[in-house]
């Protein structure tokens, strides 16, 4: 049995100044197809995402500005 690990992208998403916006982009991003886990880090802005596929920037993107926010 083989174990594929997770593809891994870092993204810098601009204007989250709480809590409440790290959240929205958390659930946003989560819900992309293939997509293991979504850890954001308010300070820096950095969106560290796992998933089961290559996502392609477009596709991040959309989730974020779905969520109110852009990328840098």
């Amino acid at each position: 049995m083989s174990v594929q690990t997770p593809f891994q992208t870092t993204v810098t998403v601009v204007g989250m100044t709480c809590g409440h916006c790290t959240s929205s982009v958390q659930e946003e991003v989560g819900e992309i197809a293939g997509v293991r886990s979504v850890d954001v880090v308010l300070d820096s802005g950095a969106v560290t995402i796992s998933s089961d596929r290559p996502l392609a920037r477009p596709e991040i993107e959309a989730a974020v500005v779905e969520a109110g926010y852009a990328l840098a």
